[in-house]
């Protein structure tokens, strides 16, 4: 005998798999389905019940999808045969020192006084001035008083002694100058301004080498 032109057999066997799928417990990466055949031999698939009137199969399919396959590791750069040299960087530029000054000493009085000149020019300074007398002014010319304009007639060439200051007494000397000056043009009148403005400039320009 044949159910609507299908096989007693073949019935039986769709209903036996059916029932062992039914009897199976789904699993959790599984997704039933149902195939329903229609009255006229048609085969439909769908997620829900088939209706009474056609024959119903259900279907478990795995759901799990394809594993992930892991990610590949980054590649790593080749190390290059040829890696240039590191250029070493140049060295520093020595900041150039402040031009030298010179403490000098007077010929006429021993009192110092700064320059920038550590030759000075010789000059005729009189010889009561220097210290300088072969004897005492009584002695000079006998039965004969020297008076001042003997004494002032009386010249002689001398010539200051300078030394070189070092770097940081140099620097120490320009900022007490610059203090000076600065101190100056805030009390000077605006025409007496300009060589002040002038030797302010001077005194930067030299302690920028400090």
């Amino acid at each position: 005998m044949s159910r609507a032109g299908v096989p007693v057999g073949i019935v039986a066997v769709l209903l036996l798999a059916t029932a062992l799928q039914l009897s199976l417990p789904a699993r959790a990466d599984t997704v039933i389905a149902y195939k329903c055949r229609t009255q006229q031999g048609g085969v439909i698939y769908q997620g829900t019940p088939c209706p009474h009137s056609q024959q119903q199969q259900t279907l478990q399919l795995d759901d799990s999808g394809p594993s992930a396959s892991p990610l590949p590791e980054p590649s790593k750069p080749a190390p290059s045969a040829a890696n240039p040299p590191a250029v070493p960087l140049p060295p520093p530029t020595p900041r150039t020192p402040p031009s030298t000054m010179y403490r000098c000493v007077r010929a006429t009085d021993q009192t110092t006084y700064l320059s920038s000149n550590g030759d000075p020019q010789p000059y005729y300074a009189p010889l009561a001035m220097t210290g300088m007398l072969p004897a005492p002014l009584g002695h000079v010319t006998p039965g004969v008083k020297p008076d001042a304009a003997m004494i002032a007639s009386q010249y002689v060439l001398v010539q200051d002694q300078c030394a070189p200051m070092t770097p940081q007494d140099t620097c120490t000397t320009l900022r007490d100058q610059y203090d000076e000056n600065e101190r100056k043009l805030s009390r000077a009148f605006k025409s007496d301004q300009p060589p002040l403005l002038q030797r302010e400039q001077a005194l930067l320009a030299e302690l920028s080498h400090c």
